[in-house]
C-alpha cells in the first residue's frame, strides 16, 4: 500500500505488482484510507502538508515547530512577501540555508512589528486628540464659571457693604466661601490648561515618531507600509476619475553579490544610489517607495502600463552604462543593473492582484536574463 501521506507525491508514478494503488483523493488527513472521495479541503491540506514536508527535506531543514510555521506562512500564502522571496532564491539556485531562512524570518518579523508599532502610535496619537479636545472644552467651561462666580462673589460684596442690619455678617461669610472655591476652579482650570500643553507636546512627538516610522531610514524614501497607504488611496481616486493607475516593481540585479565581494556598507551605498535614481523620475504622478532589501516600488498615476514601460526601460539603460566605484574605498564596483516587473492596476479585479501581477512579471524578466522591464499580461 503507497502512504502517499509519508512520502512526496509522484503524479503518474504506477503502483508496484500486487500493492493496491491507492488514489491521493482516498487518503484522509489523519493518515486513514477511506473509498469515498476526498472533498476539496480535505485535499487541499493534504497537498499543503506534502508542500511542506518536502520544502523541510529538499533544503535538509530541521523539523522544528519554528520551520514547520515558517513553512506553512510559505506555503499557506500567509506571508506572501516572505514566499516570493523563497521562490526568487530558489530560482536564482542559491540554497535556502537555516541561516538564510531565520534572518529572512527575522526581518519579516520586524516589519511587522514596526507596522503594529506604527498603527499603535496612530491610535494613541487620535486618542491625545480627542483628550485634549476634551481638555480644551473643560478648561474654556471652567473659565466662564469663574466669571460668573465672580460677577456673583462682586454683587454680594456690594450688598453685604448696602446692608445695616446683621444680615452682612452672613453675606460676607459667603462671599468668603464662594472666593475659596473660586480659587479652587482656578486651580483646577490652570492644572487643565497644564494637562492640555503637555498634552499637545506628546502628539507632535508622536507625529514626528509617526512621521519617522514611514520613512526608510537608509534611503529616506518611503517605506513599504507607506506606500500601501499611498496605494490606497491613489487607487481610490483613480478609479474615481477613471485615470489610469500603473504599478511597477524593481529589484537590484546580482545584488547578493556586491555585498559578498564588496560588503555589506558598499551594498547600502548602492541601494541608496539607485534610490536616488528612482527619486530623478518621481514626480507628482509618479510615487516610488523602497519595497525591502533591495526592492523598489513605484506608482505612476495618470499613465499607462506602456508609457511607465518606456520611463523605467530608458532609466534602466542609462543607470546600466554607468561605472560605479566606492567612493569610501575607491575600488570598482562596475555596472550595476535592474530589472522589473510592470502592471497595469486596473487590468485586475484588486489592486493586491495587480502588485502580484508585477511581482511575477518581475520573475519573468530575471529568467529572461535580468536588466530589463516586462510587462504583466492580464
Amino acid at each position: 500500500m503507497k502512504f502517499l501521506g509519508f512520502g512526496r507525491r509522484r503524479g503518474d508514478e504506477p503502483a508496484p505488482e500486487g500493492v493496491q494503488d491507492w488514489s491521493h483523493d482516498s487518503v484522509l488527513p489523519d493518515g486513514t484510507y477511506s473509498s469515498r472521495p476526498l472533498t476539496p479541503g480535505e485535499a487541499a491540506r493534504i497537498d499543503l502538508l506534502d508542500q511542506i514536508k518536502a520544502f523541510l527535506i529538499d533544503h535538509a531543514l530541521d523539523i522544528t515547530p519554528r520551520n514547520l510555521m515558517i513553512a506553512h506562512k510559505i506555503f499557506s500564502g500567509a506571508n506572501l512577501r516572505f514566499g516570493d522571496k523563497v521562490a526568487q532564491r530558489q530560482f536564482s539556485g542559491e540554497p535556502i540555508t537555516q541561516q538564510w531562512l531565520d534572518e529572512t524570518m527575522a526581518e519579516a518579523e520586524d516589519q511587522a512589528e514596526r507596522e503594529e508599532l506604527a498603527k499603535m502610535v496612530s491610535q494613541l496619537s487620535q486618542s491625545l486628540g480627542s483628550f485634549a479636545q476634551t481638555a480644551r472644552e473643560a478648561t474654556q467651561a471652567t473659565a466662564s464659571y469663574n466669571e460668573d462666580m465672580e460677577g456673583h462673589a462682586s454683587d454680594m460684596e456690594a450688598m453685604g457693604e448696602a446692608m445695616d442690619d446683621g444680615t452682612s455678617v452672613d453675606i460676607r461669610a459667603l462671599t468668603r466661601l464662594t472666593r475659596a472655591m473660586m480659587e479652587r476652579t482656578w486651580q483646577v482650570e490652570e492644572d487643565m490648561r497644564r494637562s492640555e500643553r503637555e498634552a499637545a507636546a506628546l502628539r507632535r512627538k508622536l507625529e514626528r515618531a509617526r512621521a519617522d516610522a514611514s520613512i526608510d531610514y537608509l534611503t529616506g524614501l518611503p517605506n513599504r507600509r507607506s506606500f500601501e497607504h499611498v496605494f490606497d488611496e491613489e487607487y481610490r481616486k483613480a478609479r474615481a476619475e477613471i485615470d489610469d493607475l500603473t504599478i511597477a516593481i524593481c529589484d537590484i540585479d546580482h545584488f547578493k553579490g556586491v555585498n559578498d565581494t564588496h560588503g555589506h556598507d558598499t551594498g547600502d551605498r548602492v541601494i541608496q544610489h539607485v534610490a536616488g535614481l528612482f527619486l530623478q523620475i518621481s514626480d507628482q504622478d509618479c510615487h516610488v517607495a523602497r519595497h525591502g532589501g533591495e526592492e523598489f516600488v513605484l506608482l505612476f498615476r495618470g499613465v499607462n502600463a506602456e508609457t511607465a514601460h518606456a520611463r523605467l526601460d530608458k532609466a534602466r539603460e542609462n543607470f546600466a552604462q554607468r561605472h560605479l566605484v566606492d567612493r569610501e574605498t575607491n575600488n570598482p564596483i562596475g555596472c550595476i543593473t535592474f530589472s522589473g516587473g510592470v502592471a497595469d492596476v486596473f487590468a485586475y479585479d484588486q489592486p493586491r492582484e495587480a502588485m502580484r501581477a508585477a511581482d511575477k512579471a518581475l520573475y519573468m524578466a530575471k529568467r529572461q536574463g535580468r536588466n530589463r522591464i516586462v510587462i504583466a499580461a492580464p
